[in-house]
């Protein structure tokens, strides 16, 4: 049963895995001095659902010993060069390569499973592009996430919007056409950092870009990172910046170009004011002290915001919400709908095509709020994203989808006819955005119950406020859910005492995404407030009695 709402991405990208024959794709992991993080990146790359065709590790010099990680892995191709800098680093794997495709990661990043197999599909859709893109995370040094999927999508053209800001945001999350790269003469030597950035542009001057909204890497934020110091980054930011000044009878590249850089100074000023624990105190000093001779004005900003949320207590920004949330409209007459005065919707894609759908992110923090219960033998829909996400010591997973042809799927059929699901065999089953696209939903949910083993659990979503999917879902969505039917049907199967219903949403967040709009868009701290009469997504926990 291939997912939909906020899960429509996952599926479409497991229904067109390319073939490693068909295109082929090189990761090249780039290494100065971090030998200790370099099986996780390694490891990472070898989970691949879709195997890399290539892999090479290229030792910029390192006074460690990245031989003694790569000699355990077979197949891996460990090429060494003197300290050159990361862009020489890169051009030598970028040489070496014989792949259609290739990822460039950073020692010290890790790839998400799905990474080579969204990237591929993603260029089959877009055979034209000279690079593609998806979303990334931020973790600790441990790769503990610190913060929820960073994606902005293109909006504009792909110049255009890089001229405004780096909209990629970590290399990680790049597949590049091989031969496009090398032709715009890949990767700039004389830079010491942002030599990334100058790629994109110089790419986008020639070959149209694409992205999808798939979580495909972790950026870990450790002391030793590059951009670990925020001026220097933002005078290499600068400059890469001014190579591509738009000429003056451009006005829309002009104005994007100008915006660009203020934002530049706005983004590295703030970064420099944070007190972040991988900087010591004396670092934090200095780099504020260069801002501040930099750009001024923006430091000052920076400054002051960081010092009022340092002092503002927590218990006051709750009260203010909370009276924020309690406040009474508008007067009669008074209220201005702004953008969303409009007879048809921002986005017709769930808010795919913006970022992260808002029904994704509130499934995100259901699994995540019940991760203990995924473990053990698991079943899950379409494929096994949240699985992997939040599972622990799964030692089987399956995958059901309804029609044949997907090749992760271990299970094919519609979970409403019998003997699709085997009987008392599952620990857990994550089954999200699912139910209302079967109209049996009493024989599918039975049927749900039976093939869990005693003590097992279903974790299961289901859309409530929604816009009704068209195209491939006109004529299969039959149902949208409340809390109340939720209850009631799940309370008749497993028992009263063996469910736990909730609902994720508000006034708000229902809006938003009724027009489309994407998480990163909205202000996250009014996706926490939770409204029953106002259910986007109902979730269920329901466990089979011993």
């Amino acid at each position: 049963m291939p997912k939909s709402g906020g899960d429509l991405t996952s599926a479409m990208v497991d229904q067109t895995v390319v073939p490693p024959q068909a295109l082929s794709v090189c990761v090249v992991i780039t290494t100065y001095n971090h030998a200790h993080f370099l099986t996780d990146a390694l490891d990472s790359v070898l989970a691949q659902k879709t195997p890399a065709s290539e892999i090479l590790i290229i030792d910029d010099g390192s006074q460690d010993d990245p031989a003694a990680v790569v000699e355990r892995y077979k197949g891996v191709q460990l090429i060494r060069q003197e300290n050159a800098g990361l862009a020489a680093a890169r051009n030598t794997g970028l040489r070496h390569s014989e792949c259609d495709l290739v990822i460039f990661l950073d020692a010290d990043d890790v790839l998400r499973k799905y990474a080579i197999t969204s990237g591929l599909a993603c260029h089959v859709a877009n055979p034209g592009a000279g690079f593609v893109y998806g979303a990334y995370r931020l973790v600790d040094a441990q790769l503990r996430p610190t913060s929820g999927p960073q994606f902005k999508p293109l909006r504009h053209s792909v110049s255009r919007d890089l001229l405004h800001e780096n909209i990629v945001g970590m290399h990680g999350t790049v597949v590049y056409d091989r031969a496009k790269l090398v032709e715009c003469g890949g990767f700039d030597e004389t830079l010491a950092r942002c030599e990334d950035y100058d790629a994109y542009l110089r790419i986008a001057s020639r070959y149209p870009a694409a992205c999808h909204p798939e979580l495909v890497a972790d950026y870990r934020i450790h002391a030793g990172n590059m951009s670990s110091d925020p001026v220097e980054m933002l005078e290499w930011a600068l400059a890469v910046h001014a190579r591509y000044r738009p000429p003056s009878e451009d006005r829309e590249g002009l104005a994007a170009w100008h915006e660009g850089r203020s934002f530049l100074k706005s983004c590295y000023a703030h970064d420099a004011w944070k007190s972040r624990p991988e900087r010591s105190a004396a670092q934090r000093r200095r780099q504020r002290a260069d801002m501040m001779r930099i750009t001024p004005a923006n430091s000052v900003v920076a400054a002051l915001w960081q010092t009022a949320r340092r002092y503002i207590p927590r218990s006051a920004a709750r009260m203010i919400k909370q009276a924020m949330m309690r406040a009474r409209g508008p007067a009669v007459g008074n209220v201005d709908l702004g953008d969303l005065a409009r007879v048809t919707p921002v986005s017709r894609q769930f808010g795919f095509d913006r970022g992260t759908p808002i029904d994704r992110h509130y499934i995100g923090r259901f699994l995540e709020r019940n991760r203990q219960f995924i473990t053990g033998r698991v079943l899950e829909i379409g494929d096994d994203s949240y699985s992997s996400e939040f599972g622990r010591d799964i030692s089987r997973q399956d995958i059901l989808h309804v029609a044949p042809g997907n090749p992760v799927a271990t299970l094919v059929g519609d979970i409403s006819t019998p003997g699709v699901l085997p009987k008392d065999t599952f620990d857990c089953m994550v089954v999200t955005q699912t139910l209302h696209l079967i109209y049996d939903m009493e024989h599918a949910v039975r049927n749900l119950k039976d093939a869990l083993r005693s003590g097992g659990s279903l974790l299961l979503t289901v859309p409530g406020i929604t816009r009704v999917g068209d195209g491939d879902w006109d004529e299969g969505w039959f149902w949208s859910l409340t809390r109340q039917s939720v209850t009631r049907m799940f309370g008749d199967i497993f028992g009263p005492d063996n469910i736990e219903v909730c609902v994720y949403g508000n006034v708000y967040s229902a809006t938003a995404f009724l027009h489309g709009l994407a998480t990163e868009e909205v202000k996250l701290r009014m996706l926490g407030h939770q409204d029953p009469a106002y259910p986007v997504i109902v979730a269920v926990h329901a466990r089979r009695a011993d």
